[in-house]
Parts: structure tokens; C-alpha cells; sequence
């Protein structure tokens, strides 16, 4: 007993100091992760026989620096560990950590969704706890998966909330990093000055705590900021005194992240040795890590140096090994970036067949992207639609149910009251005449909302216009017939299929936020009704491409209509906020039908050629419109060999085209370029025309 007795404040103590080793742990684990999993295994017996409460901190610390040591597969079974560990005790404290450790997890496994929605979760059960710390963490992870997924005001609510519940807490530790990640949202909302003023008393705290490792994470911050600011030599200097911390506490995945950055930094200041320099001690920090993202950018940004010098092949290579990357982990939105960029630094590097390459694999990306967001808006109005008629037949129903209440009431009355069964009939009659009036009025509206589904189907809802599927179902049961023209000329009639492109969209969204190129798109909708007649049919094509189909227009103002395209797109303005945006395009087009040899083209040919010519016009400088007239001497080629390359096909005379220059008032004549080597015999000068 007295052994027994003695054995109590023992074992407090040893609990109270373990404990405190835990809470020291903290910041090891949060910045030096290799560190901190050698002291986390040296208690982890000790932790996994302790009070719930510890053996879930330590659980929860041990998934993290699993994480931050790359070892994804055994942070994800630590957390789920957790999670069950805290079910099977009705621990709400235990399951929301093992909730937040495997949402930290599935985010860098690149499951956003699974990730936000394990975030959330457990912010919900924190907030039922009594532990202020665990609060302030889930409540900044729920606020950062909001605004991954661009719900700003929530993201706000979330963020602001937390700083608050530090403030309370007294914790200078929570307080920074819920500044910290505050002063990110303002970033991202454009809100720059906010976002600076957060920052700055963030900044004031990592002093008082003289912590390096959370100084270094404001001045990621600040980086970041000073980016989005056009302040490239304070990020710069950001950037430099940030890898100085990280190097002094050996916090290695911050390490790789900064190293990249800075390659960035000085790829934008056209510094190429010192931007490879950097890229490469990227990578190598990246494998040690096993931090493929890292990895990836590095040599994306290797690539891009390499083809700012002029060594092509060598950019190339790099610059495909990066998106590899991109490729597998399914990122279209980022692999659609890159390729953007990509495009970008081919043309710049003088590679235009590269550069058309790039443009159509990312043009690609992007018409999948934006048919996933239609369909996606289409069911929604489809659910939508459903679950208002469905409304309505339970309100019919429940009307129908009070009638045959009503008949049996009336029924049992006229057996008691028989001198009363013509006014019941009488009544009866006018109850089934307004009902079978309301069915019909029913059934009509009905009728008014499947043709306003059938409308919203067919438009896009941003300008308006037309979509792809629509412009589908019409052209397949189009049939165009060539005639000649009225009076004397007798000048032959055709259709035409142009599609435009707009020039540096990414600019505008990077710059001004999505809002901003959304208002140009509604711009370039309005102006393009202006432009065109009413029978005339204009499709948004894709995110930022537009389609305008003419039914009947004269052969000799095809190029008419292109010049007039480009001009009166890029004559207007748009007032967003306190700037003034305009924007050119880019256009390919061709008459239609499009008579390669004795058949015509089918429309889908026929506008994979246009779009063709469109990548032409980007990559010879934008601006411009390219287009395709007819053929010659195609005996000697097949349209397979055009459409692998149009340019060399172009430059060979087997295809006519004629280009018109934005900003000059008329089309000015190009020569034909000097014949490149094809498998085909090259054509007489008759085949081509500029």
C-alpha cells in the first residue's frame, strides 16, 4: 500500500513531464520534421500508455513529422490511427486532431476535396471542445480549405475568427501563425495593403518569441506579397533572409520550397545562371524529401532558363520532365498553366512549331475544363428544376387528397341529408373544374420551365452566347449549299467559321482576378453581336475562345470580317475597379465548306483546321488573324499531312492562306516563306497566296 502510495505523484510527474516534452516538440516537428520523429520515437512508449490526451498529441505530432519527412503512406496510417483511437473513446479532442493530420495528408496527395471536407469536420468537433489551441488550428485549416477552393468570404470569416480566438488564448504562437495565414488571404483577395498590416504584427511577435522558424514563415509571406505588389527586390531580399533562417534551424522541406521560389525570382529578372543555380540545389533538396511538386517546378524553371538562352533542346527536355509531373498527378488546372507558359518561352526561343504544339495541348485542357464546368452548371439547373417539380407534385397531390376527403364527407352527407345532393354535386363539379384548370395551368408551366431548361442548355450562362453543344446539334443537321449572289457580280456565297482566341487572358486573371476577365469575356460577347448580324451564330467556344459560324456571307469578305474582328475588339475598354483593360485576339478562319479535293470537309475538320490556323496567328505574334482560303496541287499531299503541320504545309503551297494584321486598315500581302523539306514534293508558286 505504502509502495502503491508513493507510486502516485511518480506517475503525475512523469505524465506532467511528458507533457511538457510534447508541447516543446511542437515546433521541431512543425519545422525540422527529422529531428523532431527521432525525439517523438525516444517517449513513444511512453506516449502510447499515457492518458488519452497526451497519446493523441503524440500521435498527431508523429503523423506530421511523418509528413514533413515525405513519408506520405505512414503519416496517413498515423492519422487514421488517431482517428479510430479517438472513436473508440468518444474523444472528440483526439478524433478532430486525427481529422486535421489526415487532411494535411490528402492535401499533399493533391485530394483537395477529400482534404477540405476532413478539414472541415473537424473544425466542427473543435468547436464543441474546450481546447483553445486545437480551436485555433482547425479554425485556420478550415479558413485555408476555403479559400483553396476561391470561397473567399468564408475563408475571411474563418481567418479572422481564428486571430480572435488567439488573441484570447494569449498564445503568441497561435496568434502568428493565424496572422500569418490571414496576411496569405488579403494576398490572394488583393487586399495588399491588409495584408501587409497583418504581417507586420506578425512579424513583431516572431521577434518577441525569437523564433527562426516562424520569422522565416513570415517572410515567405512577405515574399509573396511583395510579388503581387511589383516589388521584385524586397521579395527578393524576402526571399534570401527566409533561406538564411530555414538554414539555420534545418528546416529542409522550407529549404527546397524557398530555393525554388528564388529560382523563380531571378528566371523573372532574366538572371538564367543564377535561376538554374538555385533550380538545381532545388531538386536535389526535393529528392531528399521525396517532394515531387518541388522537383517539378524546379526543372520547369530549368527548362524555361534554358530556352532564355537559346539552348532549345536542353529547355525542352527539362521543361517536359517537370510537367511529367503535372501529367500523372491529374492537375489539369496547373498543367494548363504550364503549358501556357511553356508556349510562352518556346515562341520567345524562336521554336514556333513547338510553340503551336504547346498551345494545342493546352487549348486541349482547357476545352475539358470548361465542358466539365458547363456540364456541371447543366445538372445543377437540372436538380434544381427536379426538385421544384416535385414541389409541385406533392402540392397537386395534397390538393387531390382534400378533394377526396371532401367526396367522402359529401358522400356521408348526402346519405343524411338527401335534399342537399344537388348542391353537393354542383360543388363537386366546380371543385373538379378549378382543379383540372390548375393541372392545366400546372402542366403549362411546366411546359415554360423545360423550354427555359432546354434555352439554359443551350447558352452559356457568363456572356449569353451559344455553347459548343448547341453549335454541335446545329451543324449536324446543317447543310450548306454554295450559291452565287445576287445582281451582277454574281459573286459566289459561302459560309465561314472563325475562332478567335484572346490574347494574354492569363495576364488579365493574374493581374485583376478572375472577376475582371470574366468582365472581358462579357465585353468581347457584346462586341462581337455588334459586329456580326443576328442570323450569324457565336458560340463561347471554350474559356476564353469564341466560334462565330456565318451562314452566308461573300467569298471576297471573309478577310473583311476578320479585319473588322480585330479591330472592334481590341478598340474597347472595360472600367474595372481603377483600371482600364483592352485586349486583343487572335483569329483562325476559313470559308466553309472547305474543298480539299472533290469532297468537302466534314465542320469538325474544317474547325480543327481553323484552330489550327488560329495557333499560327499566336505564335507569330498575336494580334492577327490567319486564314485558311483552299488547296493546291493536293494530289501530291493528304489532309493527314496538313493537319499534322499546317505551317510546313503552308510553306510548301499546298495550302492557301491569307493573313490580316490587327491595327492596319487593310489585309497587307505576307509572302509565302521559303519551302521547308517535306516527305511531299513541293508545289508550284501558283498553290499559294498572302
Amino acid at each position: 500500500m505504502v509502495a502503491a502510495m508513493l507510486a502516485v505523484p511518480l506517475l503525475a510527474f512523469a505524465q506532467s513531464d511528458l507533457a511538457s516534452r510534447l508541447a516543446e516538440l511542437r515546433e521541431t516537428v512543425r519545422f525540422v520534421p527529422d529531428k523532431g520523429i527521432v525525439a517523438l520515437r525516444q517517449i513513444e512508449s511512453q506516449a502510447r500508455t499515457a492518458p488519452p490526451q497526451h497519446k493523441a498529441e503524440f500521435l498527431y505530432q508523429l503523423s506530421y513529422a511523418q509528413l514533413g519527412l515525405g513519408q506520405q503512406a505512414d503519416a496517413l496510417a498515423t492519422a487514421e490511427e488517431l482517428i479510430a483511437f479517438g472513436k473508440s473513446g468518444n474523444d472528440t479532442v483526439a478524433t478532430a486532431k486525427g481529422l486535421l493530420a489526415k487532411a494535411f495528408v490528402t492535401f499533399r496527395m493533391n485530394e483537395l476535396k477529400l482534404s477540405h471536407q476532413l478539414a472541415w469536420d473537424a473544425e466542427r468537433l473543435a468547436n464543441t471542445a474546450k481546447d483553445q489551441d486545437l480551436k485555433v488550428l482547425a479554425t485556420v485549416t478550415a479558413g485555408q480549405s476555403y479559400a483553396e477552393e476561391g470561397n473567399f468570404p468564408l475563408a475571411l470569416a474563418r481567418l479572422q475568427a481564428a486571430v480572435a480566438l488567439a488573441r484570447q488564448a494569449r498564445v503568441p504562437l497561435h496568434l502568428t501563425a493565424s496572422l500569418v495565414a490571414l496576411a496569405n488571404l488579403y494576398d490572394q483577395m488583393k487586399e495588399f495593403d491588409k495584408g501587409f498590416e497583418a504581417l507586420d504584427e506578425a512579424r513583431q511577435l516572431a521577434e518577441e518569441m525569437k523564433s527562426p522558424g516562424r520569422m522565416a514563415t513570415v517572410k515567405i509571406a512577405e515574399y509573396a506579397l511583395s510579388i503581387d505588389t511589383n516589388q521584385p527586390q524586397r521579395a527578393l531580399k524576402a526571399l534570401l533572409s527566409a533561406l538564411s533562417l530555414e538554414r539555420q534551424i534545418g528546416a529542409n522541406a522550407m529549404i527546397a520550397n524557398t530555393l525554388v521560389n528564388l529560382s523563380d525570382s531571378y528566371l523573372k529578372q532574366r538572371d538564367y545562371p543564377t535561376t538554374i543555380n538555385y533550380a538545381t540545389q532545388a531538386i536535389e533538396a526535393a529528392q531528399r524529401l521525396n517532394d515531387r511538386a518541388i522537383e517539378a517546378t524546379a526543372r520547369i524553371n530549368i527548362g524555361e532558363a534554358y530556352l532564355g538562352m537559346g539552348r532549345i533542346a536542353d529547355g525542352k527536355r527539362s521543361f517536359e520532365a517537370g510537367m511529367a509531373y503535372y501529367e500523372k498527378s491529374g492537375d489539369k488546372p496547373e498543367l494548363q498553366a504550364v503549358l501556357m507558359e511553356y508556349g510562352s518561352a518556346l515562341e520567345h526561343a524562336g521554336d514556333m512549331a513547338g510553340a503551336v504544339a504547346a498551345y494545342h495541348r493546352e487549348r486541349t485542357i482547357s476545352n475539358e475544363l470548361f465542358e466539365k464546368q458547363r456540364q456541371k452548371a447543366v445538372l445543377e439547373l437540372q436538380e434544381k428544376f427536379d426538385t421544384e417539380k416535385k414541389q409541385r407534385q406533392i402540392e397537386l397531390l395534397s390538393r387531390e387528397n382534400q378533394v377526396k376527403s371532401a367526396e367522402i364527407a359529401n358522400r356521408s352527407l348526402q346519405q343524411r341529408v338527401w335534399w342537399l345532393l344537388a348542391i353537393v354535386f354542383a360543388l363537386a363539379s366546380v371543385i373538379v373544374g378549378l382543379l383540372y384548370r390548375k393541372v392545366r395551368q400546372t402542366n403549362a408551366a411546366l411546359e415554360v420551365k423545360n423550354q427555359e431548361l432546354k434555352l439554359q442548355s443551350s447558352r452559356d450562362p457568363l456572356t449569353g452566347l451559344y455553347n459548343r453543344r448547341h453549335f454541335q446539334e446545329f451543324m449536324r443537321t446543317h447543310v450548306q449549299v454554295e450559291k452565287r449572289g445576287a445582281g451582277t457580280s454574281g459573286e459566289e456565297i459561302v459560309g465561314a467559321l472563325f475562332l478567335l482566341d484572346v490574347d494574354h487572358f492569363k495576364h488579365v486573371n493574374d493581374t485583376y482576378g478572375h472577376a475582371a476577365g470574366d468582365a472581358v469575356l462579357k465585353m468581347i460577347a457584346e462586341n462581337l453581336r455588334v459586329i456580326l448580324r443576328e442570323t450569324d451564330m457565336i458560340v463561347r467556344w471554350g474559356g476564353e475562345e469564341f466560334l462565330a459560324f456565318l451562314p452566308a456571307i461573300p467569298r471576297s469578305g471573309v478577310e473583311d470580317i476578320a479585319r473588322r474582328l480585330l479591330t472592334g475588339i481590341s478598340a474597347h475598354t472595360i472600367d474595372y475597379q481603377d483600371a482600364k483593360i483592352s485586349v486583343n485576339v487572335s483569329i483562325g478562319f476559313a470559308p466553309f465548306p472547305l474543298v480539299p479535293g472533290q469532297h468537302p470537309l466534314p465542320w469538325e475538320r474544317a474547325v480543327n483546321l481553323v484552330d489550327m490556323a488560329l495557333y499560327l496567328a499566336k505564335a507569330h505574334g498575336r494580334n492577327r488573324a490567319y486564314g485558311v482560303r483552299g488547296f493546291a496541287n493536293f494530289e501530291q499531299t493528304s489532309l493527314e499531312h496538313i493537319e499534322q503541320d499546317l505551317e510546313r504545309a503552308w510553306r510548301a503551297g499546298f495550302v492557301d492562306l491569307s493573313i490580316v494584321l490587327g491595327g492596319w486598315p487593310e489585309p497587307k500581302p505576307v509572302p509565302r516563306p521559303a519551302p521547308a523539306p517535306l516527305a511531299a514534293p513541293a508545289a508550284s508558286e501558283a498553290g499559294g497566296k498572302s
